[in-house]
């Protein structure tokens, strides 16, 4: 920033406007006592000083000027119109100024000198800078010259006292030094306690590469005359990136060694063991499948029958005897439910063989869910909104029995008066989350299947999705509390994630997480 020094307005004007066209920062003050006070507060790189004005002249706020330790390297111009003599312009010089124009002068002539003096300033502000930095440098490099020495020595004083083999190498992997416990396992500091090569060859190999080595050995007391293991490091020390020290140090592992092995054996014995165990649990689970496949199918049979004769004698003689009628009918009320139970429980040991994972077009099959649901549907006047959902791999069969049981549920615990409206809306997310964040190039599909129907408390959730767990009684709403089991089993046979969000006479949102690709 430049100021000016002039008693006389107009002069101020003309030249600040000249300077600021020319983008220059300007300052002013009207008198000398002014600048002087500005002085104090502010950096200037240029001052042009004004020589007659009343009170102090531009030789005295000069001189003050030079005076001061903070402005005494700022450059002065003396602008004056009347002191044109030889003698002023030597007192201008002498009081500290750099430069005597006299008016008029010629603004171009002007503004090349400013430059000028700008462009001093800047080299001197650089070389200021330089200065510091090298100062700083001398001073850092000093420091760490006095931290290394000092490193040294408490290195050594480190070294001494752990219980592990220590010592150092030149870096050209020469021994310096050596702690007392080198001398175990080693007569003297110039040999490595080295018993085949392996130090001796891991050392050269460090100096060669430049970078820490970590190796185990066989080490021979000289004492017991037992071979112990033990692990080498080797860590550089480095100084303005080049290695100047190498710190080797000698553990003794040998305890570690031998418990690491009894591990590995108990771990091998006891995998194999699992292995074993896995196989039997395996067979077992396969059998059960089977005995539940085949126990549900068998009470079908029986179940029939206690159908059909129920149906019978009720046609036959119901007439007759209405009391017995009505037993009957409940008979064939109870045999129905049974029926319907053995059934849902067929399809839950089903879920267990598993099938091959194919690419599979959702939309398409909600919308053969919904054409066998037409009936349903109209009864109800319900409105079915299905969004695009991509194609996504899974076993085609079991995701039709997981939309099924979602859109019964959304039809069946619909609230009395109020025609259900259901949603069915996906997008593509990061994580394996409900609450994931939308990405086009996640791995996961998130379907959302929402409704307006009666609800539930959401303290409930973790029991909905658990086999014959019911939240309304049987007289209420039909089921045999398998539905929603069954969607998690599948569910989970997809790798995927299904949770839920409700609130009691506000409706349900059920979410589905399946991956995109089955790997």
């Amino acid at each position: 920033m430049i100021l000016i020094v002039d008693d006389r307005p107009e002069n101020i004007y003309s030249l600040q406007k000249l300077l600021e066209l020319n983008r220059y920062k300007v300052d002013t003050a009207s008198s000398g006592e002014e600048a002087l006070r500005k002085i104090l507060k502010n950096t200037y790189f240029l001052i042009i000083l004004d020589v007659q004005m009343p009170g102090m002249d531009g030789f005295e706020v000069a001189e003050a000027i030079t005076g001061y330790s903070k402005s005494k390297d700022i450059p002065i111009i003396f602008l004056s119109a009347v002191n044109v003599e030889k003698k002023f312009i030597e007192r201008g010089y002498l009081t500290g100024g750099l430069d005597y124009v006299t008016k008029p002068f010629d603004p171009d002539i002007l503004l090349l000198k400013v430059g000028t003096f700008y462009r001093l300033h800047q080299q001197a502000r650089e070389l200021n800078e330089m200065q510091k930095v090298l100062q700083d440098e001398i001073t850092e490099r000093k420091n760490a010259q006095e931290a290394l020495v000092q490193s040294l020595e408490e290195l050594r004083s480190v070294l001494e006292s752990i219980p592990q083999i220590a010592f150092t190498l030149n870096e050209h992997g020469q021994i310096e030094y050596v702690n007392q416990y080198w001398y175990r396992f080693s007569p003297d500091r110039s040999q490595f306690p080295d018993n085949d090569h392996t130090v001796i060859h891991s050392v050269a190999k460090a100096v060669e590469d430049g970078q820490p080595q970590a190796v185990e050995v066989l080490l021979k007391s000289l004492d017991t005359q037992e071979y112990r293991h033990h692990s080498l490091t080797l860590t550089p020390v480095r100084k303005q990136g080049q290695v100047v020290k190498w710190v080797g140090m000698f553990t003794d592992i040998h305890e570690q060694k031998k418990t690491t092995q009894l591990l590995e054996e108990r771990v091998h014995e006891r995998t194999k063991a699992l292995q074993e165990a896995n196989k039997e649990l395996a067979n077992s689970n396969h059998e059960l499948q089977q005995f539940a496949y085949v126990a549900s199918h068998d009470l079908k049979e029986p179940l029939r029958k206690i159908q059909v004769f129920s149906n019978m004698i009720s046609s036959k003689f119901g007439h007759e005897q209405p009391e017995a009628n009505g037993y009957l009918n409940r008979v064939v009320h109870s045999a129905a439910r049974m029926n319907k139970l053995i059934t849902d429980l067929l399809d839950y040991s089903k879920l267990a063989i598993t099938d091959v994972f194919q690419p599979a077009n959702f939309n398409t099959i909600i919308l053969e869910i919904m054409d066998d649901m037409e009936l349903l549907i109209q009864e109800k006047q319900a409105v079915i909104n299905v969004g695009e959902i991509p194609v996504i791999d899974a076993i085609a069969a079991q995701i039709r029995q997981v939309f099924q049981n979602i859109l019964s549920n959304a039809l069946k615990f619909s609230r009395e008066g109020v025609p259900p409206d259901i949603r069915i809306t996906a997008d593509i997310v990061r994580d394996l989350a409900p609450d994931s964040i939308t990405d086009q190039n996640g791995a996961y599909c998130r379907i959302a299947v929402q409704d307006n129907g009666i609800g539930f408390n959401e303290s409930y959730l973790h029991k909905i999705f658990v086999i014959f767990q019911r939240l309304h009684g049987r007289a209420e709403y039909e089921g045999t509390g398998i539905g929603l089991a069954i969607v998690k089993k599948i569910i989970d046979t997809h790798s995927g994630l299904i949770t839920a969000s409700s609130e009691e006479g506000k409706g349900s949102t059920f979410y589905i997480l399946l991956p995109l690709k089955q790997s």
